[in-house]
């Protein structure tokens, strides 16, 4: 059996503090939960999981704070068998998501990024986690003079450079020459393009980068590459219960099968069962499934 492809992730991690209601309350208003959780997340932890769920060997690059939750953070992914040698310790609070989950699996979400903005750039000793590598995962709840920062440094070692455009923000031309393959959300593919079609948002979007996988949430996904045409999968029908990290679920699960030599479609399919799994469970981290469950779903 061939060796698990090396992924690392330079991301955010927070403490999740998710609220579920019947319906968000609209502003002024007050409305009685149905449940509450605390939960590891944080689109960084998300997809490292989701990579390690998927059978990589993950390094997470990134920081908490010196309180309680830092520390139940930094388990979690110990806990998961991610090597979390990058992850320091800085003064302050460690970072928190206040997520509200409506009755159909939908969120709303408010990121603090605490200790995660306080991540200036690639570290001493971050380069020889993220050398030699099969992917290197970058989102942007970080500063995004640290994002550049990563992504130069993985242009540089020659690493693959993913990159969730999320929160959905202006990209500076800095960043997008290191980045390899672009994974947003359509709403987020709308956000940077000013396009809501996303078969015109993707073709915008290779203009600046070679590579894009679109997720389109319900409708599935679609991938195209430079000189190459464009391949859409559906998603899986389930009956989803929070969708919270659906998106991370994918990004991290497409990089691992891509890693190990499958192509955009079948890594697609492979992705699109993760998230699928994913979806109809709680939480964040949490949710991700392991390798067998995502093969017995494909296989089923």
């Amino acid at each position: 059996m061939s060796a698990a492809p090396r992924v690392a992730v330079f991301g955010s991690v927070n403490m999740d503090l998710v609220a579920y209601v019947d319906r968000v309350p609209a502003s002024g208003e007050t409305v009685t939960g149905t449940a509450f959780r605390q939960v590891p997340g944080g689109k960084g932890a998300n997809q490292a999981v989701a990579a390690a769920r998927a059978g990589a060997d993950v390094a997470f690059l990134g920081a908490v704070g010196e309180d309680a939750f830092g520390e139940e953070l930094r388990a979690n992914l110990v806990d998961r068998g991610i090597d979390v040698s990058g992850l320091r310790t800085v003064p302050g609070v460690s970072g928190v998501a206040h997520i509200v989950v409506d009755g159909g699996g939908g969120n709303s979400i408010i990121v603090v990024p605490g200790a995660n903005g306080e991540v200036a750039g690639v570290a001493q000793g971050d380069a020889s986690v993220i050398e030699g590598g099969a992917a290197l995962l970058l989102q942007l709840e970080l500063p995004m003079g640290a994002v550049v920062s990563a992504a130069r440094t993985g242009r540089e070692l020659g690493v693959p450079v993913y990159l969730t455009p999320a929160p959905a923000r202006e990209l500076p031309d800095e960043l997008l020459e290191s980045v390899d393959v672009l994974v947003p959300n359509q709403h987020e593919a709308a956000a940077i393009t000013g396009r809501t079609d996303p078969r015109e948002a993707l073709a915008a979007l290779l203009e600046r980068v070679p590579e894009v996988l679109l997720t389109l949430g319900e409708d599935g996904s679609l991938h195209g590459r430079r000189g190459a045409g464009v391949v859409r999968v559906p998603a899986r029908r389930v009956e989803a219960v929070d969708t919270t990290a659906a998106g991370d679920a994918f990004c991290g699960s497409f990089a691992v099968a891509r890693a190990e030599g499958r192509g955009p479609e079948e890594a697609m399919r492979f992705a699109a069962a993760a998230a699928a799994l994913s979806v109809q469970r709680h939480g964040a981290s949490s949710s991700m499934a392991g390798r067998a469950e995502v093969e017995a779903l494909l296989g089923g």
